[in-house]
This record gives structure tokens, sequence and C-alpha cells, in this order.
């Protein structure tokens, strides 16, 4: 690949070439000349580009490996990181479809299962209702521009809307239909997020390696009664996604 030597390494400065290395690059990806997703140059044709050793190109790519600017790939080289998806889950009762179409992205939904189970004990819990009692299970993985981001898995009280067991949500928000179909609004909710490691089920949905970083959003939602209405853990890819928080400060 070749490579205009637009930017050269100060060898008398005191600033050490590594880092003058990864103030080029960064410079490139700024102004657009490598866009997201584009390799970069080989290590060995930084180095001759740039007149630095192999030990100085390594140390500046981890550096910007580390900082989320580029990624590698085994075997293949180094690319330009992709733009995170912002989403405004964590403060929005929102679904993850709405969030994404006032984005102006166009999200994608493949249902894996859609089915009517006896609800395990660990999601009881979270549903307010009693272990072996009927909830509609669906499994859902989102996608954005073709590329999967997103795995749910949300549970309802097959009681709560029997007609969504048989509808197809190809494509089409949960919460519209709930809604809509079956007069049911959801009021408010409660937001847990932490990082996980992809199982290697995951890894293979979403497109990654086994263990690779998930962000996990467990979420409850309530009616405005205060009955449960949905659960869900939803696993977001820790390259690919970040969250959106708008703080407020409150008059002591």
């Amino acid at each position: 690949m070749e490579e205009s030597n637009t930017n050269a390494i100060d060898f008398n400065s005191h600033i050490p070439f590594y880092g003058q290395l990864m103030e080029i690059i960064q410079g490139k990806i700024t102004d657009k000349i490598w866009k997201p997703g584009s390799q970069i140059p080989s290590e060995m044709d930084l180095c001759e580009i740039y007149k630095v050793s192999r030990t100085v190109v390594r140390q500046a790519l981890k550096e910007l490996e580390i900082a989320g600017v580029i990624v590698k790939r085994k075997g293949v080289g180094s690319f330009v990181a992709k733009k995170k998806i912002s989403e405004g889950l964590i403060q929005k009762l929102t679904g993850f479809y709405q969030d994404m179409v006032e984005r102006g992205l166009t999200p994608v939904t493949k249902v894996l299962h859609q089915r009517v189970i006896p609800c395990p004990d660990s999601v009881a819990e979270y549903l307010e209702v009693k272990p072996g009692e009927e909830v509609i299970d669906i499994k859902r993985l989102r996608f954005i521009n073709n590329e999967p981001i997103q795995l749910v898995t949300t549970y309802i009280p097959l009681h709560i809307c029997p007609s969504l067991a048989e509808v197809d949500l190809t494509n089409r928000s949960l919460y519209e239909y709930m809604e809509k179909t079956c007069a049911i609004k959801l009021s408010r909710g409660k937001r847990f997020l932490e990082s996980v490691l992809a199982t290697k089920e995951e890894a293979e949905l979403l497109g990654i390696k086994k263990g690779a970083p998930l962000l996990m959003l467990d979420s409850i939602s309530y009616n405005a009664a205060g009955l449960v209405i949905e659960y869900y853990p939803a696993l977001h890819r820790g390259d690919r996604s970040r969250f959106e928080v708008e703080l407020v400060r409150l008059e002591e």
C-alpha cells in the first residue's frame, strides 16, 4: 500500500517516535484520509514510510488499539475502527428499534425464536410471577448497516398480550405493537448495565470472537399501575456500541 510522506517524524524532537507516529496516524483518520473500516499500511510499510524501527511502529499501533482508534485482525492487518453506535436506552424508556430510527439509522431484526414457555425461576423473579407461569420468550438479533449489533431475549407474561405470541416482529417495533394492539403503555423502568464476555453462541451470532467484551443491559419495564410488563437482557457489542446519559444537576 503506497502512502505519501506528508507527515514526517522529527528525529530531533523530545517527543518519543512512537508518540509522533500515533499523532500522524490519528491525523490521517481525523482528516478522513484513512476512513472507518479501511486498512492502514502494514507495519513494514509504516517503517519504510516514516523511517522508524518496527518496535516504534508496534508500540504506536498497540497504543492506538488500546485507545480504540484502530482494530487488529490476526493475519490480516490493522484497520481504522468504525464509529460506535450511540444509544440512549439507559436514560429513555424506548426500544432499540425506536431509538435507532430516531437517530436516522435503519434497524433490521431477525427473530431467532418466538415461543410460549414456562417461566424460568431466574426470570420469574424479575417479572414478579410464579415460576412455571406461561411467558412469551422472544429472541432477536438486531442489525445496523447489515452488521449484527445487539442480541436480546425478551420475556413477557402471556396473559398481558396473548396475540404477541403469533405476531411477526421482523423489522417491527415491539413497543409499538404492544401500545397499538394490546393497549399496553410502558410508564417507567429499571435498567442495569454491566460488562460481560461473549459465549461461543453469542460470539457466532454477533460476528465477534468468543470472550470479546459485551455490554449487557438488563431491563425491567412497568405500566402506570406498577405491573411488570417485560424483562429482557440485551447484549450489545462492546466494540460497536456506547450509551449516552444526560445529567441534570439538582439544586441542593
